[in-house]
């Protein structure tokens, strides 16, 4: 299989990634509590729009509706044995928004935590961990994808598991967590562990970052962090729209276009080479994004200074790494939607 990813980023200075896969969904229809990786066969022409949205903005690649397609969360809605058909569905609809978009587009596999806790703490193991996410890729790989796409780990054990069974399905893969607990994800790693941890694997993936998490300029902290540490591999930067405020009953974000655009130009300068947007990140979003990335210079590595007064305070005093970092609370979740 040809590495179209890898391709793009040789000729690209900085590649732009999708936005938000909830956020654009619920403004289609879908209600809070329903699995979206049933729209790819109830609702496909949701699902090309949720793609096609991304294209038409600029981006040059997008994550396939696919987030919780693995068998331990499609068992929460009486699908755990369609596995393989919603992932490949949801890789085809992909490739054929790609494949029509005029220009080369990569079509990225979004596989997303188990929803278990590992071993030890847990009870997954990490056998059953690779078969749920072998099971995943391979069926992304037969629909078309042309990378696989791990996002929102919190766990180094799932990290782990993930790569395993990534380099079992023969593909090439990505891979961020979320650092959403004082600069640290829920299990208590920092960027300086993940940059470790992706240097130690078998099989690294081809860039590796952060989504998610609070707001975009703790998102820039954590990016840093990696830079800090002097991996040559490219970083990836996919920040919420800002902080989710409730808004008559609903959640919404409220990162305007134009700070996403200085987000996204600040994350490039920062050493991201991949940058897109998480939750509440619209087609509107990514206009202003690309726009920006096109037309704006590169500029210094900003300092924690500038990144605040252009995109807010950070959430915590600490990124996680210093000696003041509080230890953080090893509990686990089920791992979020990109909203």
């Amino acid at each position: 299989m040809t590495n179209a990813l890898a391709d793009l980023l040789a000729t690209r200075d900085a590649l732009l990634a999708d936005g938000a896969t909830g956020t654009n969904l619920f403004a289609m229809g879908l209600e809070a509590g329903d699995a979206p990786e049933l729209w790819n066969t109830d609702a496909p022409e949701k699902i090309t729009a949720l793609y096609a949205g991304a294209v038409d903005a600029g981006s040059d690649l997008f994550l396939t509706n696919s987030f919780g397609g693995n068998a331990s969360r499609l068992k929460l809605h009486d699908a755990q044995s369609r596995v393989r058909e919603l992932n490949r569905v949801a890789a085809e609809l992909g490739r054929e928004v790609a494949d029509r978009a005029g220009r080369k587009v990569v079509v990225a596999g979004s596989v997303g935590p188990t929803g278990e806790i590992m071993e030890p703490v847990g009870t997954l193991s990490h056998a059953l961990a690779v078969e749920m996410f072998h099971e995943q890729a391979d069926a992304l790989k037969e629909g078309g994808a042309d990378v696989l796409w791990v996002e929102t780990i919190s766990a180094p054990e799932e990290f782990r598991a993930a790569a395993e069974a990534f380099a079992l399905a023969g593909m090439d893969w990505v891979g961020t967590m979320s650092f959403d607990t004082a600069g640290r994800t829920m299990m208590g790693v920092t960027s300086a562990d993940l940059a470790q941890l992706v240097e130690d694997l078998s099989n690294a993936p081809l860039a590796f970052g952060a989504n998610c998490g609070t707001g975009a300029s703790d998102l820039l902290r954590t990016v840093l962090g990696f830079a800090a540490q002097g991996s040559e591999r490219p970083l990836v930067a996919k920040g919420n729209a800002g902080i989710p405020k409730y808004v008559d009953g609903h959640i919404h974000y409220d990162g305007t276009p134009e700070l996403m655009a200085d987000y996204a130009v600040m994350a490039r300068d920062c050493g991201a080479r991949i940058i897109g947007g998480c939750c509440g990140t619209t087609p509107d979003h990514l206009r202003h994004m690309r726009a920006a990335l096109d037309t704006r210079a590169r500029g210094e590595r900003p300092t924690l200074d500038r990144i605040t007064d252009a995109l807010g305070a950070f959430s915590s005093a600490s990124d996680g790494t210093g000696d003041d970092a509080a230890a953080a609370p090893q509990r686990a979740r089920r791992g979020r939607r990109r909203a």
